[in-house]
């Protein structure tokens, strides 16, 4: 476990990286990869990305990459079969994959909290499916950004960057090792959080001032930890009339940011 020395910035910390098992595949074999033509067109295109350490493409998906982005030294025209060898299994690739250079850590500071500005916090939100729809909600809705806890958060690649449909590439994510300590950080820079919580007393649309906001959510078990909660300026509720108060919590992203955005009309 690091200790406290190694825990004094919210934005920094040490990474896990799982051990292989003996006998398992690759670590590379999934966790590295992005697949679906979305995914990866999104990655081919994003300037902050570094060179693709490998691709692999039909003779189909050659011709629209080299049409797109010109020629790329590690493209390898391939087979479906030999794609989905490096995938986990049922991994609908679309006819190519990528495993890209890594994402850069986007600082909090890098997040303007203008008029209307909104950004998603995820506290222990675990399911790669979820997270990567979260994403996805993030950029229909022009979220200025996510923030992840470093260890409770999977990776923005494999079946979250096939969900994300792209969004991995459009939407700034930064990781950070204290959730409580990130949100004093971006108080200071201007923005209030806004907690969902379905115990709480008001309803989103009424605690939502169109000033720039952070929107915590919690995982579909537990919610919200006790000491993130108690970092939120307010804790607010998604009104639903028709009595079935279980929300997926992609779902109640997506409902969030809608909420939100209406204010900047």
């Amino acid at each position: 476990m690091a200790s406290n020395s190694e825990r004094n910035d919210a934005r920094k910390g040490r990474k896990f990286r799982p051990q292989a098992r003996p006998g398992g595949r690759a670590p590379a074999a999934s966790d590295d990869w992005i697949w679906g033509w979305h995914a990866v067109e999104a990655a081919l295109a994003n300037p902050h990305r570094g060179e693709p350490l490998h691709l692999l493409a039909t003779p189909e998906r050659t011709k629209q990459i080299r049409a797109a982005f010109g020629q790329i030294a590690a493209l390898e025209t391939v087979d479906n079969h030999a794609v989905g060898q490096k995938l986990p299994q049922g991994a609908v690739h679309q006819g190519v994959a990528l495993r890209p250079a890594p994402l850069e850590d986007v600082d909090l500071a890098e997040f303007e909290a203008r008029p209307g500005a909104v950004v998603l916090m995820l506290d222990q939100v675990t399911d790669p499916q979820n997270v990567g729809a979260i994403l996805r909600s993030a950029a229909a809705f022009g979220a200025t950004g996510v923030v992840l806890q470093d260890r409770n958060a999977p990776k923005l690649s494999g079946a979250l960057a096939k969900a994300a449909a792209g969004a991995v590439d459009r939407v700034r994510v930064a990781r950070v090792v204290n959730l409580s300590r990130a949100l004093e950080e971006l108080a200071q820079g201007g923005w209030r959080a806004v907690g969902l919580d379905g115990d709480a007393e008001r309803g989103l649309h009424d605690v939502l001032d169109g000033t720039a906001t952070v929107l915590v959510l919690g995982s579909e078990g537990d919610g919200i930890r006790r000491l993130v909660a108690e970092h939120c300026d307010e804790l607010a509720r998604i009104s639903m009339p028709g009595g079935f108060e279980s929300l997926n919590v992609s779902a109640a992203a997506a409902i969030s940011l809608y909420e939100a955005s209406r204010l900047r009309r």
